[in-house]
């Protein structure tokens, strides 16, 4: 069980997408509306969260599409679900500070979505991607290198002074002692208590980070940046397919990493679709989508 999503970006007369592989082939589930998700998390095949533009939230629950009121106007960047009941997710406006919704963290108790808020005064930084080990334990990264920890109930701005200098798009963990920040020119490695800078040279700009099993990660970025540390050494795989730009990464935990992009920072052309980009890394084949 695999899942997708994407969309046209202001591209006029195309719409939002979603495709799931379930093994053997893809399926194109069509949630249409022209709004496109940035993101797709969940607890399982039949509780997938697609999230993206305008507040978006919509839900697969295997069968059917269900689209959930709109709590904010920014887009929703990032979701990490604990369990069906207990999900939460990140949103932001790039670049407008407080002047737009930013500093937005979304909380869903399997009823509602609402917005949790931030200690302090507001800093005017989009939030773009949530993870977690438990609703205890929650990581959000951003603007201006951004980090926020949720530990228990309190949200902690780790942030200040930063250790990064790039904004921050993408946070994973291998566990609570192993987490990653990524985003820029930065990959940065927290053991559950104080962020530094991991020692890697990246090819290009980074976007995503994830883990696979212990000690084993893949950076993905722009130009078809791909850097799997492998037995605490970095392996650069820059010059191979896809050479596009790719944005997220997942490992299925089967021995597999898969990453996805294409084509999201030209400016839209009305009618015309935007180029996708999808690869795994591991045995065996996978069959194309469909054009």
């Amino acid at each position: 069980d695999v899942f997708t999503v994407g969309g046209p970006l202001g591209n006029v007369g195309t719409s939002a997408v979603a495709w799931h592989f379930d093994g053997a082939s893809w399926r194109d589930l069509a949630p249409g509306g022209p709004d496109s998700f940035w993101w797709v998390s969940g607890t399982g095949p039949g509780d997938v969260w697609m999230v993206g533009e305008k507040g978006r939230m919509t839900h697969w629950d295997g069968a059917a599409f269900k689209e959930y009121p709109r709590v904010t106007t920014a887009t929703i960047w990032g979701l990490w679900a604990a369990s069906p009941t207990d999900v939460w997710a990140c949103a932001g406006t790039p670049g407008k500070g407080t002047a737009a919704d930013n500093d937005v963290i979304l909380h869903f108790d399997g009823a509602a979505w609402a917005k949790v808020p931030l200690p302090g005064a507001p800093l005017g930084r989009s939030l773009n991607k949530i993870w977690g080990t438990s609703s205890d334990n929650l990581y959000a990264v951003g603007e201006f290198a951004t980090v926020w920890h949720k530990k228990g109930a309190d949200w902690v701005l780790e942030s200040d002074p930063p250790v990064a200098k790039s904004t921050l798009l993408t946070v994973f963990g291998c566990s609570a002692t192993d987490v990653y920040a990524v985003g820029g020119s930065d990959v940065i490695h927290s053991d559950g208590t104080t962020w530094s800078k991991a020692q890697v040279s990246l090819s290009n700009v980074v976007n995503g980070v994830t883990c696979g099993k212990p000690g084993e990660v893949l950076l993905v970025g722009f130009g078809g940046l791909k850097q799997r540390l492998v037995d605490g050494a970095w392996v650069d795989e820059f010059d191979k397919d896809p050479t596009g730009d790719l944005h997220g990464s997942w490992n299925d935990g089967h021995g597999s990493f898969w990453t996805a992009g294409g084509d999201f920072v030209s400016k839209p052309v009305p009618g015309k679709a935007r180029r996708a980009t999808l690869a795994r890394w591991g045995q065996g084949k996978v069959p194309a989508l469909a054009p």
